[in-house]
């Protein structure tokens, strides 16, 4: 069990960490992206996948549930 609650804390302490990373260094339209550093995330895409990776889950659960 301790295990198990280490994996989920440490992949939330990664994902949080390069979300805060990337919101404190994020790149505005007019700035060029030579001069700044561009995201490690492209978290639109990242939402996306969460999105459909959500809306899978939920099919095969009413799918399994009936």
């Amino acid at each position: 069990m301790r295990l198990l609650l280490g994996i989920i804390l440490g992949a939330l302490l990664t994902i949080g960490g390069a979300y805060l990373y990337d919101s404190h260094n994020a790149t505005t339209a007019t700035e060029t992206a030579a001069a700044t550093p561009r995201p490690m995330v492209n978290w639109d895409v990242v939402g996306v996948k969460w999105q459909h990776l959500t809306d899978r889950a939920r099919s095969e659960w009413t799918r399994v549930a009936g």
